[in-house]
């Protein structure tokens, strides 16, 4: 057992967001945490972590047990450097062993500047710098809300991999539906307070779940069925004279007093839709450029009336600058951008920076339309709200009070109430719980304009995208057929042929130049001093090896013993690679 939460119960105000929530978490446990925006999730995860300490309830932290925390909006020092904030906190041992590691993550994650302020990073690049500061953390269990958010798609399969391979236990919140297929054992589906464990992946869940739901409607028909036969019985003119007549009254009203299975309101997505003409968006030979780099390169596209394109590529590659051309909310440097008359355009873009925090969502929805026509019928403002999830009494609080999935699902419904014929969405699983991703996807497959998504979320993509742009870093943008799946594989074999024709080049550059090999003066420096660095290390460990044996009975001093003897094995193996790197350099050098 590495943690346990007994009997949680956390409320604010009259509501009640945990009641009676249980939940433990062993060693090769990976639990993700489900359930519609609102419910408590990310509170659950405080509470795990210890960062939340207003809770009824008991949690245990066992013993030398260490633990990661991913929090939504992590703290960090904006006067630090990237590389100054992963290791805060950590003794200069630690980062002299792990910054080769650290550095390597943060590459991977885009964050190649390892010296630059925090306070000049990016909302994004900062969940990023978060991330790799809690993975380098030895843990024995990661606790990660959201660690999938702003991550591109080489960065998600990454993270998968890692996850997977991860020894301990984890808890996470995630809407990434392959995470929870591929990473995940048990997942925990909080609703109305409750939480529901099954030992399970998605797809695994999905179907337990529905057996659990159709088990609870079955029981419920049943349960009517015997009211109404036995209040017939009682209106007969029945009379507890008899203990047989007066036990089959108590059942009646205890079976009466009994609550019928409820099921989570779910969103109910039906928009009013524009006509679009013949004509829509052209884009012809677009540029678009930043200083000295051609974000967008001589780019021409028409797009169709029914497209479902997926947008990919790196962060900062240019998604959502492609997105900006196509709305013409910038201008392009060369070429130009041609909308028809008839375009009526739907951005749901990353930020949601159209939400004013202090408004009403009742008064910002009605401000863009008081009522719509849909293909249900005529609704109002209010009921458009209804029907996304938001209560009367939510209607009327201050959109800054609303959790951030919520304020994504708002802003979401005020895209659509403006009655768009063409959407881009920018990110929009980022924030959407996935009962509310999933009728989005189904509303889009039956939405009559074309849709444009950039998303990183490859579930999402396989559902509802039919060609797939990537975004390159040299500003290319390259087309391919088919879903996000489709791709992957059509890029895996371009690679798998590239790197032969890329040796085959180097090979020959090599032979040309007749480079001769040398060692750099550090490297030089380090051959001459890394057999006693190993010796030395050697001895070190067997003097711990030791002491370890003299401390049986002291368990603190043996534990401290043993993370040391960690490290220096670390720093041995480390060492041990480098040594067998030189001397082969060294064997090159001395036969050419």
């Amino acid at each position: 057992m590495l943690l346990s939460a007994e009997n949680i119960t956390k409320n604010y105000g009259i509501k009640e967001l945990l009641s009676d929530v249980s939940v433990f978490l062993n060693a090769g446990d990976k639990i993700g945490i489900i359930g519609v925006n609102g419910t408590g999730k990310s509170t659950l995860l405080r509470i795990l972590a210890g960062e939340e300490e207003l809770f009824d309830g008991k949690l245990t932290n066992y013993p030398n047990v260490r633990l990661s925390y991913l929090s939504q909006n992590p703290p960090l020092n904006e006067d630090f450097t990237v590389l100054e904030e992963v290791f805060a906190g950590f003794s200069p041992e630690f980062r002299q062993i792990n910054e080769y590691e650290a550095k390597a993550m943060l590459n991977k994650l885009g964050l190649m500047e390892h010296d630059k302020p925090v306070s000049a990073l990016s909302g994004g690049q900062k969940k990023r710098l978060a991330l790799v500061k809690t993975l380098i953390h030895p843990s024995d269990v990661l606790i990660l809300d959201e660690p999938t958010n702003h991550l591109d798609s080489d960065m998600v399969i990454w993270l998968e991999d890692r996850l997977i391979k991860f020894s301990g236990g984890i808890v996470m919140v995630t809407h990434d539906r392959y995470f929870l297929e591929r990473v995940v054992n048990k997942i925990c589906e909080l609703s109305r307070g409750r939480l529901y464990t099954y030992e399970a992946n998605f797809s695994k869940y999905l179907e337990l779940k529905s057996q659990r739901e159709e088990m609870a409607d079955a029981t419920e028909r049943k349960r009517q069925a015997i009211l109404k036969k036995e209040y017939k019985w009682i209106m007969r003119g029945a009379r507890a004279r008899s203990t047989k007549a007066r036990g089959r009254i108590e059942r009646y009203e205890a079976l009466k007093a009994l609550s019928a299975p409820e099921h989570d309101s779910k969103v109910k997505i039906s928009a009013p839709e524009s006509r679009l003409g013949r004509k829509t968006i052209e884009l012809k030979n677009v540029t678009k450029i930043y200083g000295s780099r051609e974000v967008i390169k001589d780019f021409s596209y028409n797009i169709l009336r029914d497209d479902r394109i997926g947008v990919v590529g790196k962060n900062g590659a240019g998604k959502t600058t492609l997105l900006n051309l196509i709305a013409q909310r910038i201008l392009p440097d060369k070429g130009e951008v041609d909308a028809g008359a008839t375009v009526r355009l739907g951005y749901f873009s990353q930020e949601g920076g159209e939400l004013d925090l202090e408004a009403r969502p009742h008064d910002f929805i009605k401000e863009i339309a008081s009522s719509v026509k849909t293909g249900e019928g005529v609704f109002s403002a209010a009921q458009m709200l209804e029907r996304f999830l938001f209560t009367s009494e939510m209607q009327f609080t201050q959109i800054g009070r609303l959790s951030g999935g919520e304020r994504r699902r708002l802003y979401l419904l005020s895209v659509l109430m403006s009655a768009p014929n063409i959407l881009l969405l920018d990110e929009p699983t980022n924030d959407l719980d996935i009962d509310t991703l999933m009728i989005l996807e189904d509303y889009l497959e039956t939405f009559s304009g074309a849709v444009i998504a950039v998303s990183h979320d490859r579930y999402f993509l396989d559902k509802i995208a039919q060609s797939i742009f990537e975004v390159r870093d040299d500003g290319n943008i390259v087309r391919y057929t088919g879903s996000f799946s489709d791709y992957l594989e059509k890029r895996e074999e371009t690679a798998e042929n590239a790197p032969k024709k890329e040796k085959s080049a180097e090979k020959k550059e090599w032979r040309a130049k007749q480079t001769k090999l040398k060692f750099s003066y550090k490297e030089q420096r380090e051959f001459e001093t890394i057999d006693d660095d190993i010796e030395d290390l050697e001895t070190q460990i067997s003097a711990l090896d030791e002491e370890m044996s003299l401390s049986q009975t002291d368990y603190v001093k043996l534990q401290e013993l043993s993370e040391k003897k960690e490290e220096l094995e670390a720093l041995l193996e480390e060492k041990t690679e480098r040594w067998v790197y030189l001397n082969e350099l060294n064997e090159k050098i001395q036969n050419q």
